[in-house]
């Protein structure tokens, strides 16, 4: 069964640009954190935000964060997810949850519109349920613990095979995050929940996530000789936004 990437922002910092600039007035305040928070104005709120942004006194967005829920996505993409190594990861267990009704796998889009290769990708994806499920059928006749079936019966799943995954971040690593997996260089699949994630990031905190995602939307491409070439354009990233919302 082929399933469709799904992601819901959970939970953030209760008014996070607002704790943001309070961090970042505190360190040049007599007053404190608690009396900054409540005593500035929103403009002045927007006005410090920007000047951080444009002077990269970013330690202080580590004082916001926001936890996402993510459904839809392969092995594969957890496993690059998981090296962002400033976040904490609350993954779904292939050892205690069957992986049969309702899971499936991530197909990928150019294998997807091959019919030949689509043909080949689906034929890989039965056999290994079917051998996933024997030997989960073979481990429960022989009297073992499910979770010890479970945990050796796993090892035949695929990187395609469906995974959830709670993530939170705080707003300096999610803008790294936004940079690097926002790229066209990123990997298909990571690169799309980078652009879901920094959608719903920018609901909440328009202001923290300001000219975040790659660097070539606002300025000089950061890949160095790695760079594509290709620069994102406004009209693209209406398009995904679109896409995002409409999904």
């Amino acid at each position: 069964m082929a399933v469709k990437l799904k992601v819901t922002l959970l939970s953030n910092t209760p008014d996070p640009e607002r704790a943001v600039a309070a961090a970042g007035r505190l360190c040049y305040s007599p007053s404190t954190a608690a009396e900054l928070k409540e005593k500035m104005t929103t403009g002045e709120v927007e006005k410090l935000v920007r000047i951080l942004i444009k002077s990269g006194h970013l330690s202080t967005f580590e004082h916001a964060s926001f936890t996402f829920g993510i459904d839809g996505i392969s092995r594969s993409c957890s496993h690059q997810l998981v090296r962002h190594r400033l976040a904490s990861y609350s993954q779904q267990s292939q050892r205690y949850v069957r992986f049969d009704e309702g899971a499936g796998f991530i197909v990928p889009p150019k294998i997807a519109k091959d019919p030949k290769s689509l043909a080949i990708f689906e034929e890989a994806m039965v056999h290994a349920q079917a051998s996933y499920d024997k030997l989960v059928e073979l481990g429960e006749a022989a009297g073992m613990e499910k979770e010890a079936i479970q945990e050796d019966a796993r090892f035949v799943l695929p990187n395609a095979a469906e995974t959830r995954i709670v993530v939170t971040m705080n707003a300096r690593e999610l803008r790294h995050f936004f940079a690097v997996r926002g790229c066209r260089r990123a990997q298909w699949e990571i690169n799309a929940l980078a652009w879901h994630m920094l959608f719903l990031a920018k609901e909440v905190a328009p202001l923290l996530f300001s000219k975040a995602g790659p660097t070539c939307l606002h300025g000089k491409c950061g890949e160095g000789k790695m760079c594509c070439g290709e620069v994102y354009t406004e009209e693209e990233v209406a398009e995904m936004t679109e896409a995002i919302v409409s999904a």
